[in-house]
């Protein structure tokens, strides 16, 4: 784990912000799903991606492949295939 040494104090209703330059950095937009973890003390964010989901459509497929990160549908690749 690598550390940003950014440090955020948590509101009253128990929430924190995440710098803009992380929400860049890690391409998390407004509606980003982010799931937690806990391991002993510590809390972890991960994007949340379903299993079966592309990447660009959100659709929910058995037929997605993975190109580098990306999770892509058949659909996708066809309509990337005609750029």
């Amino acid at each position: 784990m690598k550390s940003t040494g950014i440090v955020r104090k948590m509101d009253k209703l128990g929430r924190i912000v995440l710098p803009v330059e992380l929400r860049k950095s890690l391409k998390i937009d407004l509606n980003t799903p982010l799931e937690m973890f806990v391991d002993g003390d510590y809390i972890l964010l991960k994007k949340y991606h379903p299993a079966g989901a592309c990447d660009f459509c959100g659709e929910i497929s058995d037929d997605v492949a993975v190109f580098g990160s990306a999770h892509i549908c058949a659909a996708c690749r066809r309509k990337i295939g005609q750029l």
